[in-house]
C-alpha cells in the first residue's frame, strides 16, 4: 500500500454529523424573517409543505440527481406567497444552523492534523442538497484548521455519487493520477463503489459510536475488491504513520 498524495472525504457521518436534527426548529427561525404571509400560514403549515415537497423530489435522488436547496426554498416560499426580509442565501445558513449546529466525528480534527503533518492534501465530495456555499461555511466553522483544496457539493452539479463524473471532477481539480488518491466515506454504494469506478483507492469508514441517520444503507452490499475498512479516524492516523515508517527504510 502506497502513501496517498491526497485523501478526499465524504461529509455526512464521515467528517461531521448533525445531532438533534429538527427541521421545525429551523423553520421557526426563518418564520421570524417573514414580512408577507397572505395566507396566514403557521410555521407548522410551512414545515409540513416543505417536507412534502422534499419527499416529491425523492425519486430524483433515487435516480442519481440532486436538487439545490436554494431552488427548493425559493419554490416553497414563493409558492406559498411568503416573502422574507433576507436573501435565500442568508435564509439557508440560518435554516441549516438552526436545524442542527453540527458536530465533529470523533478524532476527525486529529486525523486532519495528521494529514497536514504528513503533507497529504485533502478535499471533499458530498451528496447534499444544501448549497456549496452553505456546506463550505459549515465545514470551515466546525473544522477551522482544515486545508481542503476543494469542496464539491452535489447540489451545485445536479448529480450524486456514485456518478463517476463527480470523482473525475475531483481528480481534475487535484491534478493527480487516481492511484495517488484515497476516498473515505460511510456509504458503500456512493463512496466505495464510486471511488473505485475511477481508480481511486476506497476507504470504507464505519464509525459505530455516533448514531447514523442512514442506518441500514449498506445492508447486502459487498466489497469484493481491494480497500480499507476502518471504524475510527484513530485507525487512519496509525495507518498513515505506519506507511511513513515503511518509507523511511
Amino acid at each position: 500500500m502506497n502513501k496517498p498524495q491526497m485523501i478526499i472525504f465524504d461529509y455526512g457521518h464521515t467528517l461531521l454529523y448533525e445531532p438533534e436534527f429538527d427541521f421545525l426548529r429551523g423553520e421557526k427561525e426563518i418564520y421570524k424573517h417573514i414580512v408577507k404571509n397572505p395566507r396566514q400560514l403557521t410555521v407548522e403549515d410551512i414545515n409540513k409543505f416543505g417536507a412534502e415537497l422534499y419527499q416529491k423530489n425523492d425519486f430524483c435522488r433515487m435516480y442519481g440527481y440532486e436538487f439545490n436547496n436554494l431552488q427548493t426554498m425559493k419554490l416553497k416560499y414563493e409558492y406559498l406567497g411568503i416573502e422574507l426580509d433576507i436573501s435565500y442565501e442568508e435564509a439557508e445558513i440560518i435554516l441549516w444552523d438552526s436545524v442542527s449546529r453540527g458536530a465533529c466525528m470523533p478524532y476527525v480534527e486529529e486525523m486532519l492534523e495528521c494529514l497536514k503533518e504528513n503533507e497529504i492534501r485533502s478535499g471533499v465530495i458530498s451528496n447534499i442538497g444544501w448549497s456549496g456555499h452553505a456546506l463550505t461555511e459549515r465545514i470551515n466553522r466546525l473544522l477551522p484548521q482544515n486545508q481542503f483544496e476543494f469542496i464539491i457539493a452535489s447540489s451545485e452539479y445536479g448529480i450524486r455519487k456514485p456518478n463517476s463524473m463527480l470523482f473525475e471532477l475531483a481528480i481534475q481539480k487535484a491534478n493527480l493520477h487516481p492511484n495517488d488518491i484515497w476516498f473515505c466515506g460511510d456509504n458503500v454504494e456512493a463512496d466505495v463503489y464510486g471511488a473505485r469506478s475511477v481508480g481511486i483507492f476506497p476507504v470504507f469508514y464505519e464509525d459505530e459510536t455516533v448514531d447514523c441517520p442512514w442506518e441500514g444503507q449498506n445492508d447486502d452490499l459487498k466489497i469484493d475488491f481491494k480497500h480499507l475498512h476502518i471504524h475510527s479516524w484513530v485507525e487512519m492516523i496509525n495507518i498513515l504513520k505506519n506507511l511513513n515508517n515503511d518509507m523511511e527504510y
